[in-house]
């Protein structure tokens, strides 16, 4: 039997990301390498991120040097086993690189943006994937927008239905904001998902988004298949108010990135272009009122406005399956305390990562919302 070939290539993080630049390799050609270890620094047009090596065995080529940019799917390395030898190699690189010119296959296609009324709003919104049951929704933070989830849609999109919105203020989104308190914004994100015409959705929120979701499932706890709050808003009064009125106020890249900065365990993943997506996203006519409403009501006096902690047991009467997922480091919200928390509503603290934990470490928590979408209904 001959001894495998394992192809390292440039992965598809979002549904928008055409290429990547080569940050830094993390492991030498000759070392041995274990699945899941850290393996490349890739620059994307959003984000740094690590990746994992998808094999074990020794890294036998790098085939892209750093500083490099390349497609998705572009070869970046070869791991096999000593054994195999480097004829083989090189033969293995000339027919991946045949395969690539000739187009097949290729990355699959960027998701457009559409649009849709709901809640008196245009929401705009991606979606990708298909399969049985509810879809995923998931609906990210103040001052995000869809590209958030770049690392966790396209994951659940191999096995469900999904779509990602951009709250109202954000995103493509419309800028008007009636009111822009979690009541208000959790009844547009109960009639979007009225408008996609779907009888139970799993809902996945991240800080305001997972307040958001919380108050939407507690409105129709029989339209919510699953709830995954992640760093949630919504579980106790206390905010990282310095924060909030730094993301809006920040007007120069400088500001923009320290601020930024804030929400990750690593600040290193704060790269150019996200501060500049950043920046120009705050330009943008209606974008301060916006933030500003949403922050005045939604954090105001400088606490949480919105506290739901002690409605979580409502959802286990309802037998919506209810996950928290937080990042051990998140300077944003401070974790909560699981002791105080329904014993049957499953809690992960998550090591390594900040607020942003399902960008820092979007494996482990995609496989948690991978576990509870598709855990059987109770």
């Amino acid at each position: 039997m001959t001894d495998p070939i394992h192809a390292v290539v440039m992965p598809k993080w979002g549904l928008s990301m055409e290429e990547g630049t080569i940050v830094a390799w993390l492991a030498d050609e000759g070392a041995t390498v274990a699945p899941g270890a850290d393996l490349v620094e890739i620059e994307t047009s959003k984000i740094n991120n690590v990746m994992e090596s998808p094999a074990g065995g020794t890294l036998r080529r790098r085939v892209v040097d750093q500083g490099q940019t390349v497609s998705v799917g572009a070869l970046l390395a070869v791991i096999a086993e000593p054994a195999v030898d480097q004829a083989q190699i090189d033969l293995f690189i000339t027919q991946h690189e045949v395969v690539a010119a000739e187009g097949e296959p290729g990355p699959s296609a960027s998701a457009e943006p559409q649009t849709i009324a709901a809640g008196g709003c245009q929401i705009s919104f991606v979606t990708a994937g298909a399969g049985p049951g509810p879809p995923v929704l998931f609906v990210h933070g103040f001052g995000g927008d869809v590209t958030n989830w770049m690392f966790n849609q396209p994951a659940l999109a191999q096995n469900h239905l999904t779509y990602a919105c951009d709250l109202p203020g954000h995103g493509r989104s419309s800028k008007q904001i009636a009111a822009g308190d979690v009541v208000w914004l959790a009844g547009v994100v109960a009639d979007f998902f009225d408008q996609i015409d779907a009888d139970k959705v799993h809902l996945v929120g991240h800080s305001l988004g997972a307040a958001v979701c919380l108050h939407a499932a507690l409105g129709k706890p029989d339209r919510a298949a699953s709830l995954t709050l992640i760093c949630p808003a919504g579980l106790s009064r206390q905010i990282n108010i310095d924060y909030i009125h730094g993301f809006i106020g920040a007007e120069r890249r400088k500001a923009v990135k320290s601020v930024l900065a804030t929400l990750f365990a690593d600040p290193d993943r704060v790269n150019r272009q996200m501060v500049q997506d950043v920046l120009r996203y705050k330009r943008l006519d209606g974008v301060a009122t916006a933030l500003k409403t949403i922050a005045a009501v939604a954090f105001k006096d400088g606490y949480q406005a919105h506290v739901q902690a002690d409605r979580l047991g409502e959802l286990q009467e309802a037998k919506v399956r209810t996950q928290i997922i937080w990042g051990s480091q998140d300077q944003i919200i401070t974790p909560v305390e699981a002791a105080g928390l329904p014993t049957d509503l499953h809690y992960h603290l998550v090591d390594d990562a900040g607020h942003m934990v399902h960008l820092e470490q979007s494996a482990q928590v995609n496989e948690l919302i991978g576990g509870l979408v598709g855990a059987p209904a109770a």
